[in-house]
């Protein structure tokens, strides 16, 4: 199945049909939908994470400075993922592995990648990684929701064909005749948004840091190990789809510890929200605190 055959695209059941193209002109440039709307999933995942970042005991300029950090991270593990899977489309020609305006970035490589540059930043900036990650785990649900709208325009990730209610039809120019898939980047839009707004209300009531990004291993893991097994497209090792065992398998080990970890005491002291807010009530006190021989103790300007 090859994605540029497709043409107009309709949902039969909700009685729509469109045709929109791939991209756009702008002047000298060719802008693609695809790396657009990828983009905007960024652009809002940051916008939500600025105004949600004191919440978690993160600085707004420390969150801008792991967006720079952590975005190169997260492209190129995703694409090196894809790639790494599927190389026998881009041996013939190795150079089109840089043309990801074309399609090609593996969400799960992207969180492997995103998950090695917050533990780096984190590391260099000394600060405490579960909390980064809760507010980071959140910020994906967003991007992955938006993003995934990036395969409708492309006309790929799609599932089996069906005739149920939710199926896409893609009209395929060689043949002249439509044909009705599971449209699984909706289902998994759908499901990301679920998520967030499910973990976004959960994350004002987690009892410890860490909480939040298990539940976005398990939710994640959940929905994708279910919808992969609808897709067409999906990256095999062996006789295994790579996605599908590797959902599985975080979603239940994510489970696990989640399950463990609610029989165990948590301190909410520990939360590195309230360390900073701690923190930030002792500077002023300290401050007070000062005898009148320190304050004479200041060198003379």
């Amino acid at each position: 199945m090859n994605p540029s055959n497709y043409s107009a695209i309709s949902f039969p059941g909700l009685g729509i049909e469109v045709n929109p193209g791939r991209a756009f002109s702008l002047g000298p440039l060719t802008v693609h939908y695809y790396g657009l709307i990828i983009a905007v999933g960024l652009i809002l995942a940051v916008v939500y994470a600025t105004r949600r970042c004191k919440s978690f005991g993160v600085s707004e300029d420390d969150l801008l400075d792991g967006v720079l950090w952590v975005t190169p991270f997260a492209i190129l593990c995703a694409r090196a993922y894809y790639c790494v899977f599927s190389w026998d489309q881009y041996a013939g020609d190795p150079i089109s592995v840089l043309y990801i305006w074309n399609g090609g970035l593996a969400i799960y490589g992207g969180v492997l990648g995103a998950a090695l540059g917050v533990l780096v930043f984190c590391r260099i900036k000394k600060l405490k990684l579960s909390a980064v990650l809760d507010m980071v785990a959140l910020g994906f649900l967003i991007g992955q929701s938006i993003g995934r709208w990036g395969n409708f325009f492309n006309r790929e990730a799609f599932g089996a064909a069906t005739d149920a209610f939710t199926r896409m039809g893609l009209y395929n120019t060689v043949t002249e005749s439509w044909e009705y898939y599971h449209p699984t980047f909706l289902y998994e839009s759908v499901w990301n948004a679920a998520g967030f707004v499910l973990l976004h209300w959960l994350s004002k009531k987690r009892r410890y840091d860490g909480q939040i990004t298990l539940g976005y291993v398990a939710w994640y893991g959940l929905g994708r190990s279910v919808i992969e097994g609808l897709r067409v497209d999906s990256l095999y090792l062996g006789s295994f789809r790579v996605s599908q065992l590797l959902a599985a398998v975080s979603c239940v080990a994510a489970v696990v510890v989640l399950i463990w970890q609610s029989f165990k005491p948590h301190d909410p002291k520990k939360l590195l929200v309230n360390q900073a807010a701690a923190r930030t009530e002792k500077a002023p006190e300290q401050e007070e605190e000062k005898t009148p021989e320190q304050e004479e103790e200041k060198p003379e300007e």
